[in-house]
């Protein structure tokens, strides 16, 4: 095979990142938006070692699980790549990817896998939106026929990126991971930009104003923060100012934003986090209701993007933990704390670290509109803060990196450490299989539990109960 030639497969599986699976000529070839049991002609799109990468052309057999999307935007957007995959199978081939990814990447000779937990919502579960500015806007096949060019409008444009285009974006017209109110703040942040004059941010030069616009729900509580990104421009606070107001007038149309807060970032990284941070109005935070506890979440501090699967999953750990009152727990990557603070009440003590210093002084927060005083949260990097915590002796360690997974670092020193228990959380199970692959020269893993926490999507979390041999 070779680039740009068509073939005809059938897709045998799914791989962890979304793309089917199939074989010409006994060579396996991954193809995108190609689903189990399908027929597809597609055109070889590269090789990379000893497999190629394919684009479906056409469909000459769907699966028997194929479903019609439920969104205008399927084709095009990268966010619901498996909303056209029956919800049954999507776990299906999640609980799957799990277990295999614990058996050839850690290398385990049986997986203890308990049947993953479905999210409770499948629709409108997300409490938190990223969206793009973009100076290429990509115009949808809808709107094509209102341009001449039927390539790109330049100008100022907001999103979500088009699916392989990671510098492009589309106008979200609908969504239905997020709320109607947040696309109703999608619309109005869009409108209010194009007519401002400021340009969006473009990577290829680094240049212009608007990069991102962030958009937090607390579905337990009502509350909602809006989070703008620019970089620095003479007119910011003027312009910043003018948008706020824009959305004030939104807020007496019946939808509520809680807080307003602007951020500016000069740097190149494409990340959604700011340098320097104005609150325009409100708190600069919402609070969630989780279990028992309250939670303040600030604009740039982590929370669990599905809330109503997070209490499932936090319970889990509640009930792994099993703690009598005596026992010192770790939160590693603690975020706002909430893992921690949940698990205090039974716990004699509890010590939370986390990178982000905003997530830290959430967590401090926390504990105390909660009234819980056995609690203290540290801010730095893990693999330093651990060394200073050496002398400590936790009776559970939990872990909940992020998708890259444990530094080295903290691997060796949870393994110098040695504590009775550790449960792993992780969003990403072939980084979960790498560490839990260094994890059992000392420990033995008790469970697996998968939860679907993104459904439409290959994404799935999954927690790992590891005991010290």
């Amino acid at each position: 095979m070779k680039k740009g030639e068509e073939i005809v497969l059938r897709i045998d599986k799914l791989a962890y990142g979304g793309a089917g699976i199939g074989r010409a000529n006994g060579t396996v070839v991954f193809v995108e938006r190609a689903f189990p049991g399908a027929l597809v002609k597609a055109i070889v799109l590269r090789k990379k070692k000893d497999h190629f990468f394919a684009r479906v052309l056409e469909v000459l057999e769907p699966s028997p699980w194929e479903r019609d999307p439920f969104c205008m935007h399927e084709s095009y957007c990268g966010g619901c790549l498996w909303q056209r995959l029956d919800y049954s199978s999507q776990i299906e081939w999640k609980a799957r990817q799990v277990e295999e990814s614990l058996s050839h990447i850690a290398g385990l000779e049986s997986v203890p896998l308990l049947p993953i937990e479905p999210s409770p919502v499948t629709r409108y579960y997300r409490n938190k939106m990223e969206f793009a500015f973009s100076a290429r806007r990509w115009l949808r096949p809808d709107e094509i026929q209102n341009y001449k060019n039927q390539e790109l409008e330049r100008g100022c444009g907001l999103g979500l990126h088009v699916y392989g285009a990671f510098d492009r974006v589309f106008d979200v017209e609908e969504c239905s991971l997020e709320s109607p109110e947040a696309v109703d703040i999608l619309k109005a942040v869009r409108f209010f930009c194009r007519e401002s004059g400021l340009p969006a941010y473009g990577i290829s030069g680094h240049t212009g104003f608007w990069r991102f616009l962030v958009i937090k729900e607390a579905k337990n509580t009502g509350e909602r923060l809006v989070h703008i990104i620019t970089r620095s421009h003479s007119d910011s606070e003027k312009t910043i100012d003018g948008l706020a107001k824009k959305l004030e007038e939104l807020c007496r149309s019946g939808v509520a934003i809680t807080t307003l807060v602007h951020s500016v970032n000069d740097q190149k990284s494409q990340v959604a986090v700011g340098e320097n941070s104005r609150i325009i109005w409100g708190s600069g935070n919402i609070t969630e209701r989780c279990l028992h506890i309250n939670l303040a979440i600030s604009a740039h501090s982590f929370f669990q993007t599905n809330p109503s699967g997070a209490e499932k999953l936090y319970g889990k750990i509640i009930e792994w933990a099993n703690l009598s009152g005596s026992e010192e727990v770790w939160d590693l990557y603690c975020g706002t704390g909430s893992i921690g603070l949940l698990l205090a009440k039974q716990a004699r003590f509890v010590v939370g670290v986390e990178l982000v210093e905003d997530a830290v002084r959430d967590a401090q927060k926390n504990a105390f509109s909660n009234g819980i005083e056995n609690c203290v949260f540290y801010a730095g990097d893990i693999k330093d803060v651990i060394k200073t915590l050496a002398h400590r002796a936790p009776h559970l360690v939990i872990i909940d990196p992020p998708r890259a997974g444990m530094h080295p670092k903290v691997v060796k020193a949870l393994l110098d450490l040695a504590p009775p228990r550790i449960i792993a959380v992780s969003c990403n199970p072939t980084t979960l299989a790498r560490d839990v692959g260094l994890l059992v020269s000392k420990y033995r893993i008790r469970a697996v539990q998968p939860f679907d926490l993104f459904p439409h999507t290959p994404h799935v979390e999954c927690l790992v109960d590891l005991e010290l041999n």
